[in-house]
C-alpha cells in the first residue's frame, strides 16, 4: 500500500480531481449483466456449475479489483474461489474480460457465484491517484467502486493503487455525513490478540478534531472486528503523561478524555504491541511510518531467526520440535491473516489490500468486507459522528 507521495498531497489531489470532475462528464456505461466465468466452447453467460435451485437473494456481493495487484489476476481469482467456498458470497471480478476469462479457465474457476465485469483500464501503482478521476473512469478500481455506489455490490476490495482507491471512494461514495476526513484502519498483532491503528496513510496533516473522529470511527470498527463492546482507545504519543506530545495531540487528548469513549490515555510506540489499547489513534504520517517500520522489523527478525536456526547444528536438530510454535508465530504476524485495511468514513465499504496480496490475503479481505457489511459498520460510524456534533464542545484549557 505504498503511496507516500499521495499521502503528502491528498488535499491537492482532491482539489485537482474535483475540478476535473466538474468538466464534461464522460462516464462509462456499466454493462447491465455480468459475464460468468465459463470454459472454452461454453455458451456465453452460461455458468460452469448449475445455478443452485434455491434462490439466495440475500447472498452478499463483493466487487474485487482483480487486475490492480502486483502479481496480476491469479491471486485475486484464487482468493475469490476460496471466499465463495468458505463464506458463500458472490464475487464480481472487475477487469479486462478477456484476460480474466482466460485466467479463470487456466485456474479452473468453475463456480457460478463468480462473475466478471469488464473494465478496459488499470491504474498502475506508479500513476498519480488523480488519474483515476481524470483519465481512467473505465479502470477496475473506478468501475468496482461504482458497483458499490449503484447498489450492485456491497463492498469493493482492491489490492491496487491505494491513492486511486481513496479518490474513487471519495468521488463515487462520498464521505459520511459529518466526517471531515476518511481514515485507513489496519490491524496489528499484540500480546493479547489484535489491535487497530488508524490513520495509517490517508491524512498527513490532522487537527485534534480529526483525531477525535478517527477514534470514533475506530471504536465502531473495533466493536465489530474485536468483538468488544467497549474497546480501549489510546492516542499514540511520545509519552504517557497528559502533557506529552505536540499541540495537536495534547488538544486531542483533552477531547478524547472528555468523550464517551473508553479512553486509556497516551500510548507510546513501544506499547502499541503490548495490547494495552484496542484502538490506537494517530495521524496518517505517523501511522504509515510506524506501520512500515513494524513491517521491516518483522521481516528482519524472521530472517535472523532462520539464519540462526540453519547456521547451527543444534538449531537444525531442534527445528522439527519447534516448527509448530514457529508456524503459529508466523500466522499471528502474517499480514495475509488480516487481509486488508478498510477506508473508514465513506458511504460504503472500501477494503484496501497490500499490492503483493496472496490468495489467502484476498480471501480474508473479502471476509472482513462481508463482516463490515453484516454489522452495518458505515451506518454506525455515521451515527456516532452525528451524535458527537450534537454534543457541547469540550472546554479546552489554555
Amino acid at each position: 500500500m505504498g503511496q507516500s507521495k499521495f499521502i503528502r498531497s491528498l488535499p491537492t489531489v482532491l482539489a485537482v480531481t474535483v475540478k476535473a470532475a466538474q468538466c464534461t462528464h464522460r462516464s462509462v456505461a456499466l454493462r447491465a449483466q455480468c459475464v460468468r466465468c465459463e470454459p472454452k466452447g461454453a455458451t456465453h453467460g452460461q455458468p460452469l456449475f448449475p445455478t443452485p435451485s434455491v434462490s439466495t437473494p440475500s447472498r452478499m456481493k463483493i466487487a474485487l479489483d482483480a487486475v490492480g495487484g502486483d502479481h496480476g489476476p491469479a491471486p485475486c481469482i484464487e482468493g475469490a474461489v476460496q471466499a465463495v467456498q468458505e463464506l458463500d458470497v458472490e464475487i464480481i471480478l472487475v477487469g479486462d474480460e478477456t484476460i480474466l476469462k482466460q485466467e479463470c479457465e487456466r485456474l479452473a474457476c468453475h463456480d457460478s457465484r463468480i462473475s466478471i465485469r469488464h473494465a478496459s483500464q488499470v491504474v498502475e501503482m506508479h500513476e498519480s491517484p488523480a488519474t483515476v478521476a481524470r483519465k481512467k473512469r473505465d479502470s477496475s478500481i473506478w468501475i468496482g467502486t461504482e458497483l458499490v455506489k449503484n447498489g450492485q455490490a456491497d463492498a469493493i476490495v482492491s489490492p491496487g493503487n491505494t491513492g486511486a482507491s481513496m479518490v474513487a471512494s471519495f468521488f463515487l461514495l462520498g464521505l459520511a455525513k459529518g466526517v471531515e476526513r476518511p481514515a485507513i484502519a489496519t490491524s496489528l498483532p499484540t500480546l493479547s490478540g489484535e489491535a487497530i491503528m488508524l490513520d495509517v496513510g490517508a491524512n498527513v496533516d490532522c487537527t485534534a478534531e480529526h483525531l477525535e473522529q478517527f477514534a470514533l470511527m475506530g471504536n465502531e470498527y473495533g466493536k465489530h472486528l474485536l468483538g468488544k463492546p467497549n474497546p480501549r482507545v489510546g492516542l499514540l504519543s511520545i509519552g504517557e503523561e497528559d502533557s506529552k506530545g505536540n499541540e495537536v495531540t495534547k488538544e486531542a487528548f483533552k477531547r478524547l478524555k472528555g468523550s464517551s469513549l473508553n479512553f486509556v490515555g497516551n500510548v507510546e510506540g513501544r506499547d502499541v504491541y503490548s495490547g494495552i489499547a484496542d484502538i490506537v489513534v494517530c495521524d496518517g504520517f505517523i501511522g504509515n511510518v510506524a506501520l512500515k517500520i513494524s513491517e521491516g522489523v518483522a521481516a528482519m527478525i524472521k530472517r535472523l531467526l532462520l539464519k540462526e536456526i540453519s547456521g547451527h547444528f543444534l538449531g537444525r536438530l531442534a527445528y522439527p520440535f519447534i516448527s509448530g510454535p514457529l508456524q503459529n508465530l508466523k500466522r499471528k504476524i502474517d499480514y495475509a491473516e488480516f487481509g486488508g485495511a478498510p477506508l473508514l468514513g465513506v458511504n460504503g465499504i472500501t477494503m484496501i489490500c497490500h499490492g503483493r496480496s496472496s490468495a489467502k490475503a484476498i480471501k480474508n479481505a473479502i471476509r472482513r468486507a462481508k463482516g463490515m457489511a453484516d454489522s452495518r459498520v458505515p451506518e454506525l460510524i455515521q451515527r456516532d459522528i452525528e451524535a458527537s456534533h450534537s454534543q457541547p464542545p469540550v472546554e479546552l484549557e489554555t
